[in-house]
């Protein structure tokens, strides 16, 4: 049975989500595929492309329909729907911070934000250095997010008062409020 480059992908993503990313290899797309594995570097070439195209697939999960009209409040739902598809995802954010993939659905979502950023009145550069600060925003809360054992107890910061002062708040799981307060930090004019 002939295979598409979209069934490598898919499968490399099933890994993926069943046994994280150390899993992901083309011998193991290729046994789950029940082909040879030069069918699978057929498709892809290279375990670099394929990080590529699974890195654009997860980002495909950014749904761009039915985004608010207000600038800010349409960049702050783009983020939290890039959010979602790297947590939809076991070691999502590490596979997609791991690429600089310039695929479609990457393109079609820096799109959608800088359009939104630029309508908001920031100049072109202020635009883009403004979605890299978003993206590596989220790719790098994201990933510590996924990365955290089960049960994270806090952490020692030894001698150093100005994180004993704040420990509290360093060593809290609550994700969604940083996200929140993040993105309201670096959307705000």
């Amino acid at each position: 049975m002939t295979k598409s480059q979209a069934d490598v992908v898919r499968t490399a993503l099933e890994i993926l989500d069943e046994r994280g990313a150390e899993a992901v290899s083309m011998r193991a797309i290729a046994q789950e595929l029940g082909v040879r594995m030069n069918t699978v570097l057929w498709h892809v070439k290279t375990k670099a492309r394929l990080e590529e195209l699974m890195a654009d697939a997860i980002v495909a999960g950014v749904s761009l329909d039915d985004l608010p009209a207000h600038w800010q409040d349409r960049a702050a739902e783009i983020a939290r729907r890039y959010r979602k598809a790297l947590l939809a995802h076991r070691d999502g954010a590490a596979v997609v911070a791991g690429t600089y993939a310039a695929e479609p659905a990457t393109l079609d979502t820096a799109e959608a934000l800088v359009a939104a950023l630029l309508e908001g009145g920031l100049p072109p550069k202020e635009a883009a250095w403004t979605c890299w600060g978003v993206i590596y925003f989220l790719l790098g809360l994201a990933q510590e997010e996924q990365a955290l054992p089960p049960s994270s107890e806090g952490f020692d910061v030894g001698e150093r008062p100005s994180l004993r002062r704040v420990l509290p708040f360093l060593a809290e799981e609550s994700f969604d409020e940083r996200f929140e307060f993040g993105i309201a930090r670096l959307l705000a004019r």
